[in-house]
This record gives C-alpha cells, structure tokens and sequence, in this order.
C-alpha cells in the first residue's frame, strides 16, 4: 500500500526553495551592480542601501518570473534552431529577459545590451546552482520531475496502460553473494530499499560464475543466451595476433555478434526491451550507453544518445556536476587517509583514476538511472541495466572498504528510486536484482611476491626480466632452472649478458583478474603441453610450484586438457585421473573441475592458463592486476554472484545449484514469458534452489 505524504508538506519544501532561490538571485544582482560599470540598481539621485536591496529583489524575482514563464515557450518556438545557433541564441534570449525585468522597474534597473547577457548568464547559473544543491538529496522531487516529463512524453505518443507485467533487471556490479547478505543484515541495514525486499516480496537466491568471472562473461551470457569462446576479460587471438579487451567498442559488437550467431536469437531484449550502461545490447532497440553499439552511427543505435537526453536538463547536468566534483575530492581524501593509516593491502589510486571512479559511481549511474524511470514510467515491457559503481571502487579499495559502504547506500537509494518510480508507471513491474559476479580480496601477486606474472614467464622462458624481478627469490629460482634446464653456463660471465629477443617473439602475458593467459604468437596453434615441454622446459614447472599460483590448465596431446598443480600433481579432466598426492581444484570448491573443463574447451583458450592460489580460509587470491578487489578466475567470492527475484516469479531452479551465466538466461527468460503469458505464482522455494530472509534473520 502505498503511503501518501501530507500534501503542506511537498507545498512548504517548494516554497522554501523558491525563496532561497529567490534570495540567492538578489544577492548575485547586487554584487553584480556593484562590479559592473553598466549595471546600476539606484536611481540617478542615488538611494539608501535598503531601496537597493528592495530593487534587486524586484528584479530578481521578475527574471525568475519571466524564466520560468516565458522560456519554455521561447525554447518550444525555436526546436527547429539547429543546436549550435541555439546554443549562441540562449545567451541573447537570457539577456532579453533580463532587460524586460529591469524595464520593469522604472528608473532604477538599467543595463547595457552586453552586460545584460552577463548579467543573466551568471544569475541563471546560480539561481540553477541553488536550487539543485537543495534537492541533490532529495530523491523524491527528482522521481517528481522525471514523472512529469514521463507523463508528457505519455500523452504525446499516446501510450496505452496495460496491466501485463513490465520487469526490470538491475544489475549490481560485482556485489558478491555474500556482500549483499551483509548489507540487509540487522536491525539497521546498510541497504534498507534491499532489506525490505528480501525480507517481503523477493528470494535470494546465489548462482555460481563461469570460468572467468567477469562482466563480459557473465553479461553476455545473460542478455544473448551463449558466452562461448570467451576465456578472460581480454586474451590473445592468433588467427588475427590482436588482443581482444572486451570492454572496447569493437571487440565488444565482436563477441555480440558471435554469441547471436551461436544462439541463433537477438537476445533478451528483443520483444519492446531497453539496454542501459550494459557492454551488449541484448538484441534491444531501446539503448543507452551500451558499448557493443556505441560506435556505430544511426538513429535506432545511438547509445551515447543517453547522455543528450539526459543533461539536456539544465536541472540533470548541475546534480550530476555537483556530484561528480564532490566524488573527486571524496576519492582524494580517502585515498589520502589510507596512505596516511598505512593501510594494507593497497594499490596507487592517483592518475586519472579519481575522475574514472567520479564518472562511475555518479555520471554513468545518474544517467542509467534516469533512463530506467523513463522506461519505467513509459511503460517499457522488458528493462536491463548495470550499475557499476560499486565494482569500480572495489577494486581499489577493497569488496569491504569502508569506501565501497557508501557506494552500497547510493545502489540502495538508486534501488529505492526505481521502485518508487513504478508506483506511477502505466503497467505492473516486477523487479529483479542480480549481479555478474562477486569479487574477491587480496593482496596483489606483484605486492606479495616483488614481480609480476609477466616477469616470471619470462624467467622460466629464459628470456630477460626486470632487475626487480631478478633480485626476488622466486625470479632467480626460475632463471636458474631455466638455464640449467638449456644447459647455459650459470650467469655472471660476460658472455651471459642476455639479448633484447626479436619483436614478437617473447610470449604474451596478459592478466584478467587473478587469471592469467600465456601465449606464444610465434606459433599459429594452440601449443600443447608436450611442446611448451620442448621449447620451456623451465617454464611449467616454474610457474605450477610458485607459492602464489593454485594451478595451470594446458592440453596435452596425450591426455587431453590436462589441469597442472605443484609438486607435479595433476587432473586429467577428459577422464577424471588424478596424479599425485594432492589434487590443485580442491581449494577452489566442488565446481571448479567442471567449468575448468568447459573453458578448456574453448577455441580461443591461451596455450597456458594460470590460476592464482586461493586461501581456503579467507577465500582471498592474487590478482595478477593492480586490484585488491578482483574477479575473472577461480576463487573466493568472485565466484558467487546474487539472483533476488520476486516470489511472483517461479524458483530459479527447483533442486541443486544455479550455475553458469547461460541458465541465468534461461531462467531469466522464463519469467518474462511468465509475465507475458499470466503464469500461475510460483509456490515457495525449497532447498537450495533460493529462499526467503527476512531482514533480521540475513547475514
């Protein structure tokens, strides 16, 4: 039941606005009169400061009056301006208001043409200044507003109230499973929007994550049903010696059209869906910065079309601008607090990374925000979002930071604002949370052992390294078994000075989390383990016995993919055979034998794949990136994503567990054809297929 407020009190927030404005506008009239030789508020004679302030509170309140009445009707008349002359025109039409509201005042305003359009430039500005400062908080005239643009934008296309259910997936980057289970946790949750749906209308339900765990994985293989083929976030390619970093426009619109290739179906969205800061589209039309179509030129395609609509609101753009200059100086100072406590694990957060994270955590989240209330309140049937300001910061901060804690209230009032904004939308919606994987903590593989993964390939291959690397225990252990293993005369001797190798003969080394991708572009195939043997035959060995690597998947021309651990253990996993006295999956959970195998699978999987060790007691690993919070391999809460779901919606799965990005699909699509066809309510889950918590008893 929805809770009506009592109508003085949104009358009595109105009024007081409008006068600070009012006050904030006079004040801004009067220091402008006084610096500006042809701006005078006195009359010839002179006047006392009291007369003043009278006439610049006339004024003022006249420009606001004029503003608010005659503008929209200027900017109505002149929609067919092309933009850039009426971006010019803006200033002169300001300026003339500017001059009728001291035309008003007889024989005390009076400007100059020029000092008019500076006049009303700098009043407009603060006036717009003020006024979102005092509601940059206030979430319901914000929803207020959108509703009101909504319902014009309703009337005007003539669009129908149906009572067949809408949904809305909103995607929480990289919440673990067992974050958002801390965060509803306890009488005074950190997310109360998300407690009170788990604790009434919604399941919480985990799901366990592909091998890699990470957005385009996972994304993909919920909006377009297949993420076949995909072993990282980035990997190398030889059929093409390009590395395909799957956050870039072109490899991103790649893996789409791959994946709908495979699964012979646009996608998730196709029936009347909308796409919101999401890497794939989902086969929608409706699309707002969504990076696989973002390059692309065409009125149905337009993905940055998201941030034209959005700060065409002068209202929109001072929110947002606020925010984000407000988020730049909030990342300073804790990034300054946690050097100055000598906080441990760390990693540099300077550079451009403060406004990366201000564009994250504000920019990307008002406008996909703001897009899914329009969709809402428009009446769009099917609705996936990302958000993913909490992933941005963890990484940096850590899954558990105090820094990612405030990023979870602001997901929970986003939440709190879609919810809301479905009280007024033409038709039901049902709104489903989920996430695309967790993260898991830890301290960085070159922080805790002095070199990088890349510095220890080319150890174990013999090639030169880094005088950091070389100077580390593990660094030297591989170059020395390497030289002995191609029988070189031990270092030291002039002739032992190594050579630069020839370009592109070194392997590629890249890094997707605490995964690790090895590959030799001198060679046009997937090596096998028996010539990576003949070629290195210091490197296997060197990388599985590395205190801060869990295990190595090669294919083995023998046995098949064959999983490598330390001490010369072993997985075959074509037949299940293990070798030696310990098997390296083990520390990563009962499912990690089977998604290891599927990857192992995939055309596109490096020569050598490297997994970082996991604690079994903490659940932290190494990433082999600059990340104390990382995701795309095994280990941790990396791998335990979140699904809460209405309980008007069947269970997620029935018996056992939800696994692999491409079920979540599945399920995903059976309840929007639920919606479509009126499905019969879902009984209560039983087991581990979700259930229900209320909030005291989460955690």
């Amino acid at each position: 039941m929805r809770v009506l407020m009592p109508p003085w009190r949104g009358v009595g927030s109105a009024v007081l606005r409008v006068l600070a404005v009012w006050a904030v506008s006079t004040v801004t009239m009067l220091l402008l009169a006084g610096g500006l030789p042809d701006f005078r508020l006195q009359s010839e004679h002179g006047d006392s400061a009291t007369r003043t302030a009278i006439t610049a509170a006339l004024g003022a309140g006249a420009f606001g009056l004029l503003s608010a009445l005659v503008w929209p009707l200027l900017v109505r008349a002149l929609l067919l301006v092309p933009a850039l002359v009426l971006g010019l025109l803006v200033f002169f039409l300001n300026g003339s208001l500017l001059w009728v509201a001291l035309s008003l005042i007889p024989e005390r305003g009076e400007a100059g043409p020029e000092t008019a359009v500076v006049v009303a430039a700098v009043m407009s500005a603060a006036s717009s200044t003020t006024s979102t400062l005092l509601t940059v908080r206030d979430d319901g005239a914000y929803r207020r507003r959108l509703a009101r643009l909504a319902d014009r934008r309703r009337r005007r296309e003539g669009t129908r109230t149906e009572d067949t259910p809408g949904t809305v997936f909103l995607q929480l980057d990289g919440v673990g499973h067992g974050v958002l289970r801390e965060a509803v946790a306890g009488p005074e949750p950190l997310m109360p929007a998300v407690a009170a749906l788990c604790g009434t209308t919604h399941r919480l339900t985990r799901w366990r994550t592909d091998w890699s765990s990470q957005t385009a994985a996972s994304q993909l293989g919920i909006l377009h049903g297949s993420n076949e083929d995909v072993p990282a976030f980035r990997w190398y390619e030889k059929e093409t010696g390009e590395v395909v970093v799957s956050n870039r426009p072109t490899a991103a619109a790649e893996l789409q059209r791959r994946a709908v290739a495979r699964a012979g179906d646009l996608g998730l969205l196709a029936t009347d869906g909308a796409s919101r800061g999401n890497l794939f589209s989902g086969g929608a039309r409706q699309l707002a910065l969504v990076l696989s179509v973002s390059a692309r030129r065409g009125r149905t395609t337009r993905s940055r079309a998201g941030y034209f609509a959005y700060f065409s609101d002068p209202a929109n753009a001072t929110r947002t601008a606020v925010s984000f200059v407000a988020e730049v100086f909030r990342e300073l100072a804790q990034a300054l607090r946690a050097r100055l406590r000598k906080e441990r694990p760390r990693v540099s957060r300077g550079g451009l990374y403060p406004f990366l994270r201000a564009f994250a955590t504000v920019v990307e989240r008002d406008v996909v925000v703001a897009a899914v209330i329009g969709d809402v309140l428009n009446g769009r049937t099917a609705v996936y979002a990302d958000l993913v300001a909490y992933d941005e910061v963890a990484h940096h901060s850590g899954p558990r930071g105090r820094d990612t804690r405030q990023v979870l209230r602001r997901l929970d009032r986003a939440v709190a604002l879609i919810t809301k904004a479905a009280d007024h939308a033409p038709r039901p919606y049902r709104l489903v949370l989920l996430s695309d994987h967790g993260q898991s903590a830890g301290e960085t593989f070159l922080s805790a052992y002095g070199l990088t993964l890349e510095d220890l390939v080319r150890a174990g291959c013999g090639l030169p390294v880094s005088r950091r690397a070389s100077r580390t225990p593990s660094g030297a252990e591989a170059r020395a078994a390497a030289r002995a293993a191609l029988h070189r005369p031990e270092e030291g001797g002039p002739e032992q000075t190594p050579r630069r190798p020839a370009r592109g003969a070194g392997p590629v080394v890249l890094a997707s989390g605490n995964l690790g991708l090895i590959s030799f572009p001198a060679v046009r195939y997937r090596m096998s383990r028996e010539e990576i043997e003949r070629r290195h035959p210091a490197l296997l060995p060197a990388l599985a016995d590395h205190p801060g690597v869990g295990f190595l998947l090669v294919h083995s021309e023998l046995h098949g993919p064959v999983v490598i651990g330390a001490h010369g253990c072993e997985v075959r996993l074509a037949t299940g055979e293990r070798v030696g006295d310990h098997d390296p999956l083990e520390p990563f959970g009962p499912g990690a034998e089977a998604t290891v195998r599927r990857t192992a699978d995939f055309p596109h999987a490096a020569d050598i794949m490297v997994n970082s060790r996991v604690d079994p007691d903490t659940g932290e690993v190494h990433a082999f990136e600059e990340q104390i919070g990382s995701h795309g391999g095994l280990g941790g809460e990396q791998n335990e994503a979140f699904l809460l779901s209405p309980l008007r919606l069947s269970a997620p799965v029935t018996s056992g567990e939800l696994v692999g990005a491409e079920q979540v699909h599945r399920v995903l699509r059976r309840w929007l054809r639920e919606a479509r066809t009126g499905g019969p309510r879902a009984p209560r889950p039983s087991g581990r297929g979700g259930d229900r918590l209320p909030p005291e008893r989460v955690g």
